[in-house]
């Protein structure tokens, strides 16, 4: 199954791969294929996955050679969110062979990061499949690359926690320390949300959660470090006031147990932190 997902404009991905592309080639340009490549050698090249996964990234890679030379010819076999399997054709590129060898590291880099965090959280959405349980990435993102980062997410069929700190109201441990309990946390957040901001609390505990739940003003309880029996009970104790998320050392074993529990979302932040880059390569079409 593919997943749906809206692309990202060019806007998003450009000052990225530009950064990219500013990075490798310095000031004097690949130096390699100005020496070995003949002026005005064009080539053809596919890029081609070596494992099965799923794809995001997909704009990076035009972008990556389009930037250097907008004469490149471009051609995509595979979309975000399309799972692959070994030898599967990705896309397709022709042009200069300077170009084509000068933008290969920055598009592979950006493609096998994306796929990468794409195919492990398809691996998760497939484990906790026949749940309500929805699978989510955290602000747990490399500086510069979150947007994307959270894109790749979405093409893996995961949902988004909140892109900033200013999207929603979260308090954490050491928000609870700072005023001395939950209930004066979550007061001071309710006295300064508006309508449309959501309130979400970090709980450790049942006590905690209890406290929470019998002075109100929680939209979303997240369930740190829980077992999956004391996860049943929390998901009994809010009995649907409020979205239950589960967090902490979740992984495609653990996943099924604990969506089993009722909670309405798991969050990973390993998703774009330190998740593994697919295998996928250039190869030359001689």
């Amino acid at each position: 199954m593919t997943a749906f997902i809206s692309p990202l404009p060019d806007l998003m991905w450009e000052p990225i791969v530009r950064a990219g592309l500013v990075e490798d080639f310095g000031t004097g340009g690949d130096a390699t294929s100005q020496a070995i490549a003949r002026p005005g050698q064009r080539l053809r090249a596919v890029f081609r996955a070596r494992h099965e996964g799923v794809v995001a990234g997909m704009s990076a890679v035009r972008l990556a050679f389009t930037l250097l030379d907008p004469a490149v010819s471009f051609a995509m076999l595979k979309g975000d969110g399309c799972r692959i399997a070994p030898r599967d054709i990705l896309a397709e590129v022709e042009g200069s062979a300077e170009t084509i060898l000068g933008g290969e590291r920055t598009a592979l880099n950006l493609l096998s990061h994306l796929s990468g965090i794409a195919t492990a959280t398809r691996q998760v959405v497939d484990a906790v499949q026949g749940t309500k349980a929805r699978i989510c990435c955290t602000r747990k993102t490399l500086p510069g690359l979150r947007a994307v980062q959270k894109y790749a997410v979405k093409a893996g069929g995961g949902s988004n926690h909140r892109y900033r700190l200013d999207d929603a109201i979260l308090i954490k441990d050491n928000h609870i320390a700072l005023c001395g309990g939950v209930a004066a946390a979550l007061e001071g957040a309710r006295n300064r949300a508006g309508h449309l901001m959501a309130v979400a609390l970090e709980v450790d505990t049942l006590d905690q959660l209890e406290t929470a739940l019998s002075v109100g003003g929680a939209d979303v309880y997240l369930l740190d470090n829980m077992s999956p029996d004391t996860l049943r009970q929390a998901v009994q104790l809010v009995d649907g006031r409020a979205v239950t998320e589960a967090s902490g050392g979740i992984t495609p074993e653990t996943a099924p147990v604990i969506a089993a529990t009722g909670v309405d979302v798991l969050s990973l932040g390993w998703l774009t932190h330190s998740v593994r880059a697919l295998d996928i390569g250039l190869d030359i079409d001689l």
